[in-house]
C-alpha cells in the first residue's frame, strides 16, 4: 500500500513539474511577445531595417544648356551604375568571371577592389553603363549586386561647342566653361527614399519618399548655335590650309555684348574625353593672349582724333617709309609718302601711326586705350578669362609708344579685341559681353563720342576695298570695316623672325553695325601668314552666312548695269 502511494506521489511530483515548466514556457514566451510588441518593438524592428531597408539618395537631374533658339547644348539623360555590397558578395564564386565578362572589366582587378573594401556595404564596379549592358546584371541575379540609377551629362553638338559649354564630371559636377561657371544653378538637389531590398540586394520598386528631389535650372545661352556650326568649320578650314598651330574666332552682337558665337581650333569631344590633356580643354578665345598687332590702329586713329591734333583730312608724312626712334628703326612695307588718315589704316603704315602717336600726351594715349576694354576683365566671368595687359605709362619711353600704335607692347585675348571693336560698332560705348542670353542691353559707359567713332568706322572701310590690305574679308551687298593684323610671336630675347599670329577684326555692316568679329590663327606656315589672306576669308565666309541667318538687310546692294540695245 505504501509503495502504490509511493509511487503516486511521484507521479503527482512529475506531472506538477511538467504543468510548471509547461506554464512557465508559456509565461516566457508571452513575456517575449509581450517584450517585442509592447515593451521594446523598435530593436527587432531596426534590425531588419538595417539588414533590409536603405535611406537612398534620388539622383537630381542637371538642368539643360540651351543656345538662343532653344537648340540643347547639354542635357542630362537616365542611366544606372553599376554596385555592389562586398559583404553580400561571395569572391569565390562563379559570379566575378560573369560580371567581368558583361562590365567589360578585368576580373582579377574586380576581386582585389571587393576584397580591399569588404568592410564597406556599398562600392561602385561601373558607373554610368549602357542599357543593355545594365540589364545584362540584372539577368545574372547575383547576390550583393545591383543598379543605381543617375544621369550622364551629353553634349549634342560635340566639338563644336565644347570649349565655351565644358563638361561635367562623372558625379555631375562642372568642371570646365559654362557647366563650371553656372554649376550652382545647374545643379539640383538630391532627393532622399526609404527603399526595400530583397533577397539579392536589389531595390524593390516604390518606397517611401523622404525628401523631395529638386531638379537644377536650365541657362540658355547668348550662342546661336547656326552661327557657331558656320564659325567652327571656317576656322577648321583655315588652321587645316594653313598647317597653323591653333586658331580662336568670336563673333558679338554690338547692341547687347553677348557672345553669338566663339571657337577654337583644335577641339575636343566632351561626350569621349580619353586621352586627353589639360590642356586641350583651354578657351583659347578668352585664356589665351597675344599681341593685336595692326588691329589696333583704329583705336590710334580713334585717340588723335579725340585730341583734336587730328583730323580725318589730315596729312602725315610717312617717307622715306622708315622711322627711327630710341635706336630702333620703324618700317613700313613701302614708302606710302604723305597719306591722309584713311590711307594710313588702308595701307597700314607703321610709320604713319607711330607719329600720330608720338604726337599725342602719353598719359592720353593710355586712357584711350584703355577705354576700348583693353588690360581689364570683360565682364564674362568666364573661368580661366586672362585679363590682358597694358604697358605702364609711368615707364613709357618714346619707343614704347610708338610700337603701342601698331599693337606690340600689350596683350589682348580675341574676346577682348572684338570687345573693343564693339565699342567703334556702337558709337563710344563700353559695354560688358556676356554668354547668357539678355533682351535688354546692358548698361555701359560712353568712352567716346559717336562722331569719332563714326570717323573711324568710315576710314576702316577702305581696309576692305579692292585697294586695302582685307580685301578677301568683304562681303557681297554689306559694307564692311575693319583691320588686318600681322604680329610676329614674341620669343626669349625678342621676336621670331617666321612665326606670326594672323588676325582680322571687323565689323559689319558698317553704316550700322550689328555684329564685331575677330578671327587669330597662331602661326601659319609658308609664305601666305598675313592676316588679309590667313584670317579675313574665314570673316567673309562667316558673315555671309551670318547676314542671311540673322535676316539683316543688306547696306551696299550694287546697282546693275543696264546694257542699251543699238539698232542699225
Amino acid at each position: 500500500m505504501s509503495r502504490r502511494k509511493s509511487i503516486q506521489t511521484v507521479a503527482v511530483w512529475r506531472l506538477n513539474v511538467v504543468r510548471i515548466a509547461f506554464v512557465s514556457i508559456v509565461v516566457a514566451l508571452g513575456w517575449r511577445l509581450a517584450d517585442i510588441q509592447v515593451l521594446n518593438p523598435d530593436f527587432l524592428r531596426d534590425q531588419g531595417d538595417a539588414r533590409h531597408v536603405r535611406k537612398v539618395p534620388v539622383a537630381a537631374h542637371r538642368g539643360m544648356i540651351l543656345d538662343r533658339r532653344g537648340e540643347p547644348l547639354a542635357i542630362s539623360t537616365p542611366v544606372h551604375s553599376v554596385w555592389v555590397n562586398p559583404q553580400e558578395f561571395d569572391l569565390k564564386s562563379n559570379d566575378v568571371a560573369q560580371l567581368s565578362k558583361v562590365l567589360g572589366l578585368n576580373s582579377r582587378k574586380i576581386k582585389q577592389k571587393i576584397s580591399k573594401h569588404q568592410h564597406r556595404e556599398f562600392l561602385y564596379l561601373k558607373r554610368r553603363v549602357a542599357p543593355e549592358v545594365a540589364n545584362q546584371v540584372m539577368q545574372l541575379q547575383i547576390a550583393g549586386v545591383a543598379l543605381q540609377r543617375e544621369y550622364k551629362r551629353y553634349y549634342p553638338a560635340g566639338e563644336v561647342t565644347s570649349h565655351i559649354v565644358g563638361f561635367t564630371s562623372v558625379d555631375d559636377a562642372g568642371q570646365e566653361g559654362l557647366e563650371l561657371m553656372h554649376d550652382d544653378v545647374l545643379t539640383g538637389v538630391p532627393g532622399l527614399k526609404r527603399m526595400y531590398r530583397d533577397s539579392r540586394g536589389n531595390y524593390v520598386e516604390g518606397g517611401e519618399q523622404l525628401l523631395p528631389t529638386k531638379d537644377g535650372q536650365n541657362i540658355q545661352l547668348s550662342i546661336d548655335l547656326r552661327l557657331q556650326y558656320v564659325t567652327y568649320q571656317a576656322l577648321k578650314e583655315a588652321v587645316t590650309r594653313h598647317h597653323a598651330r591653333s586658331g580662336a574666332a568670336v563673333i558679338l552682337d554690338t547692341q547687347t555684348g553677348e557672345v553669338l558665337a566663339m571657337v577654337n581650333q583644335p577641339s575636343f569631344n566632351p561626350n569621349n574625353r580619353r586621352g586627353l590633356k589639360p590642356s586641350d580643354f583651354r578657351n583659347r578665345a578668352v585664356t589665351d593672349l597675344f599681341e593685336p598687332g595692326s588691329t589696333v590702329k583704329p583705336f590710334t586713329m580713334a585717340s588723335g582724333l579725340k585730341s583734336g591734333k587730328f583730323k580725318a583730312s589730315s596729312v602725315i608724312d610717312t617717307r622715306p617709309g622708315t622711322l627711327k626712334v630710341g635706336g630702333h628703326t620703324i618700317k613700313d612695307h613701302r614708302n606710302y609718302g604723305q597719306i591722309d588718315m584713311a590711307t594710313l589704316l588702308k595701307k597700314s603704315s607703321n610709320v604713319g601711326a607711330s607719329k600720330m602717336a608720338l604726337a599725342l600726351k602719353p598719359s592720353q594715349l593710355w586712357q584711350d586705350f584703355a577705354a576700348f576694354g583693353l588690360g581689364e576683365a570683360t565682364g564674362a566671368y568666364f573661368p580661366g578669362e586672362a585679363m590682358g595687359s597694358m604697358p605702364d605709362p609711368q615707364s613709357w619711353r618714346e619707343l614704347d609708344r610708338a610700337t603701342l600704335a601698331y599693337g606690340y607692347g600689350l596683350a589682348s585675348s580675341a574676346l577682348q579685341l572684338a570687345r573693343g571693336y564693339m565699342v567703334l560698332a556702337n558709337g563710344g560705348i563700353l559695354q560688358p559681353v556676356t554668354f547668357l542670353k539678355t533682351d535688354e542691353a546692358p548698361q555701359g559707359r560712353r568712352v567716346y563720342s559717336r562722331d569719332v567713332m563714326k570717323q573711324v568706322v568710315s576710314m576702316m572701310e577702305g581696309v576692305v576695298s579692292e585697294q586695302g590690305t582685307a580685301k578677301l574679308a568683304a562681303v557681297d551687298n554689306y559694307r564692311v570695316a575693319g583691320k588686318t593684323g600681322t604680329a610676329k610671336k614674341a620669343r626669349a630675347g625678342g621676336y621670331a623672325e617666321k612665326s606670326y599670329q594672323s588676325v582680322f577684326a571687323g565689323i559689319i555692316p558698317a553704316t550700322a553695325p550689328r555684329l564685331a568679329m575677330v578671327v587669330m590663327v597662331d602661326d601659319p606656315q609658308g609664305d601666305a601668314y598675313y592676316g588679309g589672306v590667313v584670317a579675313a576669308p574665314v570673316f567673309s565666309k562667316v558673315m555671309t552666312d551670318a547676314m542671311r541667318l540673322l535676316n539683316i538687310a543688306p547696306d551696299d546692294i550694287k546697282q546693275p548695269v543696264l546694257q542699251v540695245a543699238h539698232h542699225d
